[in-house]
């Protein structure tokens, strides 16, 4: 039996002399010193980089709760703000009205042109907030989302579900409605 030939690179322990196993240990150490240093600038650098991220992390967090928190204030004051802007618009109004009611010995004609001149500032208010009139024209289509009827009459020579009378106007602001036109609506044949 033939005995496998020695690897060149690998010389067991018991033929090395102790010099050469010195030598062997101190390469090993420095070879593990060098890859442990490696090793602990790796875990360093990963260290810096994590708290990096988590630094980041923290300032996004921060950055996302300081924009819903001006989110908020800004709706707080839209709400505050869109009332406010509505009353201004009204005061006019309220100015006229009281002017009329000042007038002591005022006769019913003015009184009656005072009213209808209050009327179209109180509409040109209203139509300048996006406030619009509901008020069908007879014979229109009932519309059940903007129109609310309150009885059906017979009203020949119409098409069944036409507005044959406005009882109230309705009003829509933005095209939504406030409130519905009540309307009588024309009954089958």
């Amino acid at each position: 039996m033939s005995e496998a030939p020695k690897s060149e690179q690998f010389t067991p322990l018991d033929d090395m002399s102790p010099e050469e196993l010195e030598a062997a240990q101190a390469a090993n150490e420095a070879d593990a010193l060098q890859a442990l240093a490696q090793l602990q600038g790796e875990l360093a650098a990963l260290q810096g980089k994590n708290a990096e991220l988590a630094d980041q992390y923290l300032r996004a967090q921060a950055d996302v709760q300081n924009a819903r928190r001006r989110a908020d204030e800004e709706v707080s004051k839209a709400r505050k703000f869109a009332v406010e802007a509505f009353a201004e618009s009204l005061l006019p109004v309220t100015d006229s009205l009281e002017a009329g009611l000042a007038v002591q010995d005022a006769t019913p004609e003015q009184i009656r042109e005072g009213a209808e001149a209050t009327l179209r500032q109180l509409k040109s208010a209203l139509e300048r907030n996006k406030v619009m009139e509901i008020a069908p024209a007879p014979g229109t289509r009932f519309d059940p989302h903007q129109h609310q009827a309150i009885s059906m009459v017979p009203a020949p020579g119409q098409e069944p579900n036409t507005v044959v009378g406005v009882l109230q106007k309705g009003y829509t602001i933005a095209d939504r409605v406030l409130r519905p036109a009540l309307v009588t609506v024309s009954a089958p044949n």
